[in-house]
């Protein structure tokens, strides 16, 4: 761990700080008329998910964290529970399904996601920014329907709804953007 004055924080900085790992989600650096310059960082912890504002002065030192990735393969899930197996040693580690939110759906048998861990602690888990998935449902193709921004409702194989092009029918495979939740391209 290299400790870093508070000035130094930037935006995705991993903190050791008060006892727990805090990520900076927004850093702003004051420049008051009066008293010196000081950055104000709203923080995220790892752990529980917990805010936290604070205030670190130029001189202030921070230990800064450096989290390991590594690339797990997804197994299967249980009990609301996600099995992982590392490729390289064949170990397999148990995460929490609500580390994933709301892109918990696009998580696909033998998916290769990205562990971060903390020593030998996993802390967050990310899965690739565009999925393959098939539309289940939509309503049909009508013809002469051009409108550049005219959308249609569409239900995925996975049971998400998303917002689709009129010429997308169902049936089609299409590639889904996770982090925004929306339509990216044909598959």
């Amino acid at each position: 761990m290299a400790k870093i004055n508070g000035n130094e924080i930037r935006p995705g900085s991993i903190l050791d700080h008060d006892g727990g790992l805090w990520a900076a989600v927004k850093v702003n650096h004051v420049k008051p008329g009066k008293g010196g310059a000081f950055a104000q960082v709203e923080m995220k912890n790892l752990r529980d998910g917990r805010k936290l504002n604070e205030r670190f002065r130029s001189e202030d030192k921070v230990e800064e964290v450096r989290l390991e990735n590594k690339d797990q393969q997804f197994l299967y899930e249980t009990d609301g529970r996600l099995v992982f197996m590392d490729a390289e040693t064949f170990e397999q580690i148990e995460l929490d399904a609500e580390l994933l939110g709301d892109r918990r759906p696009f998580l696909q048998d033998g998916m290769t996601a990205t562990v971060q861990y903390y020593g030998e602690e996993a802390l967050s888990l990310s899965i690739p920014q565009k999925v393959t998935c098939t539309i289940s449902e939509t309503e049909p193709v009508v013809k002469g329907q051009t409108a550049a921004n005219s959308f249609k409702p569409a239900i995925l194989d996975n049971g998400v709804r998303i917002m689709v092009p009129p010429f997308i029918g169902e049936g089609e495979a299409i590639i889904v953007n996770t982090d925004s939740m929306e339509y990216s391209e044909r598959a």
